[in-house]
């Protein structure tokens, strides 16, 4: 395409948004290129490439190898916490795949079946996934840190035919068996999973010996033969992922594939401004969208050589690990979450161990999942002498909807702001009554329908959900739940949630799931988890919980047992480690708990007392319980 900047590209995504995406379509290889580029579903959503035919997993593999590729390292995996490094060719990973695909039609699952997969930083993750593509098996990831609870959710909402696991993942130098929670979870889950495969990653400790009825991964894979990828329509969803929502019921936000293929091809060229043949690196989970998106279908569609990482940004082994995976894999481009950074920079303030690695193969740093702050830009400024360049995007879009096109050698950072609208993403500001606001003002970041390809086709077996979550608030635009603030030179900033779901080190998670943990303590009657800042992961949650009369227990005891409660119930990654035993909880006349007060009052910001609220003696209370909670 003949386009001369960013900006006019961004325009004739919006007023000929039809051409624009048919010419982007033509990017990808089609077995039945589509004629409908966007029409209207069943709800009368907008849906793109209606009518067209393709499969990832051929896109992802078998395209390349097509092309002379075969022979290029399609997966790198390096391991620092098993101390495992292993190279994957494009040849190699098709035959990974196309025998698990094998495999999995062996046990009868076939196109519009759907499986769970509850995996580690491991190269079979990634397998699992696109042999599921392969054959048409829409694929659910459950982030391998969650509890048996969360899993629970998953299985019961999508019926899965399938769960693929592992033995065991590596949690810096500890062993987590996950047999035992999948255990638990198929004990507590309404409906039965009829194949449990298991990886047997040979950890000698915390072994679990297979439960009854579990299927060698293995073994099934040495003694399948390999499936061929089979055609599924654009609209065929590729895959389910969770999103935490404000009713503590998880959102499954479904995908499409030919609106995704295209939406990844596009945001690998333009937004990442990366070249076929070299190599990206996001640091980030299976279990969450970027490692959909970055570490599995864009990277592998874009024939770019893509890292599965097993380890943290610090103690494995130390905090420069991330600069070493770099130096070792020459990495040209690498996206993490601002937290990562601000892990690193922690334990190493003056970037000593920068120096030991050559980094001069990387040329760009996407940072994305939470507001970057600008203390973080700046030490990544001084010792990495990149370009830190933050984006934004949800579970729900797939790829970027805020960002620059680093395609374009003109492209400016601001610091702290997330860029402009992405190509396809008709941006606005809006105030609670649905006007547009001008320059520096703070409102609702909305985009007008249709949103761009890859977006949400929306949730799974929920169309009402779906439309009371998104699309009721603002009639013809997709409400994203943020507060942004946009410039005069189309720069947005975003200001953070409306609702009650918070970022803790990028993992969106529900404070009314939290919430409705806390409260089933026995000792509880009433209580409100609100995320507070930190410097470390962004937001951790903090519950303030009003005691039953009469309760003689140990407060302390108390906030040990609702601490210990939502780790199992929800996971480690909750982070919850602060509860407040108050007297009242800050409320408009009406019942309604005043949260964002609460959250200005923790962290210390100037706040005017609402005009709503039932009792204002209320404030000067909190007041001094979080001044000591602070010190």
């Amino acid at each position: 395409m003949n386009t001369k900047t960013s900006d006019e590209m961004f325009r004739e995504s919006i007023e000929n948004k039809e051409h624009f995406w048919a010419e982007q379509a033509k990017e990808i290889h089609w077995f039945e290129f589509p004629k409908n580029i966007l029409s209207n579903d069943a709800n009368d959503y907008p849906q793109w490439f209606c009518d067209g035919k393709l499969n990832m997993s051929y896109l992802c593999i078998d395209y390349h190898i097509e092309m002379g590729h075969g022979n290029q390292i399609a997966v790198i995996y390096d391991s620092p916490v098993t101390g495992k490094v292993e190279k994957y060719t494009f040849f190699q990973l098709k035959e990974e795949v196309s025998k698990l695909a094998g495999g999995l039609k062996s046990l009868g699952l076939s196109k519009g079946d759907t499986a769970v997969i509850y995996m580690p930083m491991i190269p079979q993750t990634l397998f699992a996934m696109l042999a599921c593509a392969r054959i048409g098996v829409i694929h659910n990831v459950v982030f391998g840190g969650f509890a048996p609870h969360e899993l629970v959710v998953r299985i019961d909402d999508c019926k899965p035919k399938v769960m693929i696991t592992a033995t065991a993942g590596v949690e810096i130098a500890k062993r987590i068996p996950y047999l035992p929670l999948v255990e638990k979870a198929i004990e507590l889950a309404i409906d039965r999973v009829p194949n449990i495969i298991v990886y047997n990653r040979n950890l000698v400790e915390n072994k679990h010996e297979f439960f009854e009825g579990t299927i060698d991964y293995q073994e099934l894979v040495s003694q399948s033969e390999p499936a061929d990828y089979v055609l599924v329509e654009s609209t065929h969803p590729l895959y389910l992922l969770y999103t935490s929502g404000t009713t503590g019921k998880p959102k499954g936000v479904q995908r499409d594939t030919g609106g995704h293929a295209v939406a990844l091809k596009f945001s690998m060229k333009y937004h990442y401004g990366i070249e076929p043949g070299e190599t990206f690196w996001a640091a980030s989970d299976f279990g969450w969208a970027v490692g959909h998106s970055y570490m599995v279908y864009g990277p592998l569609i874009n024939r770019n050589t893509t890292i599965v990482f097993e380890g943290k940004p610090v103690m494995t082994p130390d905090a420069g690990t991330f600069w070493r995976v770099i130096s070792d894999h020459e990495v040209n481009a690498m996206f993490t979450a601002p937290t990562a950074i601000r892990a690193i920079k922690k334990e190493d303030p003056d970037g000593q161990l920068v120096k030991k690695y050559d980094l001069s193969s990387l040329k760009k740093q996407f940072l994305a999942g939470e507001r970057c702050d600008v203390a973080t830009l700046d030490w990544f400024s001084v010792h990495i002498r990149v370009p830190a360049i933050d984006h934004w995007w949800q579970t729900e879009s797939g790829s970027p909807m805020l960002g620059l096109l680093t395609h374009f050698e003109n492209y400016q950072i601001k610091r702290a702001s997330a860029g402009k609208p992405i190509p396809g993403y008709n941006t606005k500001i809006f105030d609670e009554n649905g006007y547009e606001l001008g320059p520096h003002h703070e409102g609702f970041l909305v985009i007008k329908l249709p949103l761009a390809p890859g977006a949400l086709m929306g949730l799974y077996n929920d169309f009402s959900r779906f439309q009371s979550s998104y699309l009721s608030q603002f009639p013809g635009y997709y409400f994203s739940g943020d507060g942004a603030i946009q410039d005069e030179d189309g720069y947005i900033f975003i200001t953070g949630r409306v609702d009650d779901v918070i970022n803790v080190a990028g993992h969106r998670l529900s404070t009314s799931e939290m919430e409705e943990v806390v409260a089933s303590n026995p000792s509880v009657a009433e209580c409100a988890v609100v995320g507070i800042e930190d410097a470390l992961k962004g937001q951790i949650p903090l519950a303030l919980v009003i005691l039953k009369a009469g309760v003689n227990k140990d407060q302390n005891e108390i906030e040990k047992e609702i601490v210990a409660m939502v780790r199992d119930k929800i996971g480690a990654v909750a982070s919850l480690k602060d509860v407040l035993v108050v007297n009242r909880l800050p409320k408009t006349r009406s019942g309604k708990i005043l949260r964002k007060l609460i959250r200005n009052m923790i962290d210390g910001k100037e706040f005017q007392m609402p005009s709503t609220i039932d009792d204002e003696s209320i404030v000067t209370e909190l007041q001094e319980k979080f001044n000591t909670l602070r010190r």
